[in-house]
């Protein structure tokens, strides 16, 4: 026996987006966080996660574009675009955008706080860390826009699928 058949009025459960795992996509922000305490191999393993979850995700969403199409004409092209189509958001906003922001403001930081301060490196350090953790829900929804515009106003013009991404 096979998988109970939703509902129509059932939501399906997107564990990419809906459960814990969404939060794996964060990973890297929080590499890019702790970059001035650890070593970086740390923070390379933190985009291996993000970049793995960013995969699953375009997979998941290819296999369901295959199971609602059937197996009628054009599959394979509305399998690749949901693929592309996922991949290329989610390597945007969920790895590359957020990983130089949270990179780049954790480094003004430290600079501006060894500039600035005559508190110890540990102590400045900590506050990096602290500053950067702390901008992770704040740039979230404005990268996500961003780049639902820029593939809307790009990539989806080619393949004709205009419509944004269901973060």
């Amino acid at each position: 026996m096979g998988a109970p058949v939703p509902v129509a009025s059932e939501k399906t459960v997107d564990i990419y987006r809906d459960t814990w795992v969404r939060f794996l996509g964060y990973a890297n922000e929080v590499g890019e966080s702790f970059r001035a305490l650890v070593p970086v191999g740390v923070v390379w393993a933190s985009y291996a996660i993000s970049t793995a979850y960013v995969t699953a995700d375009a997979v998941d969403k290819g296999r369901k574009a295959a199971a609602d199409h059937g197996d009628g004409p054009g599959k394979a092209t509305r399998v690749g675009v949901a693929v592309v189509d996922t991949f290329i958001w989610q390597a945007l906003a969920s790895v590359a955008i957020p990983g130089f922001t949270i990179n780049r403001l954790c480094a003004a930081s430290l600079f501006l706080l060894g500039k600035t301060t005559r508190w110890p490196l540990p102590m400045r350090k900590w506050t990096t860390t602290a500053i950067g953790l702390s901008a992770i829900p704040v740039i979230i929804t404005p990268i996500d826009r961003s780049v639902d515009f820029l593939l809307d106003s790009t990539l989806r013009k080619l393949y004709g699928t205009e419509q944004q991404h269901k973060p």
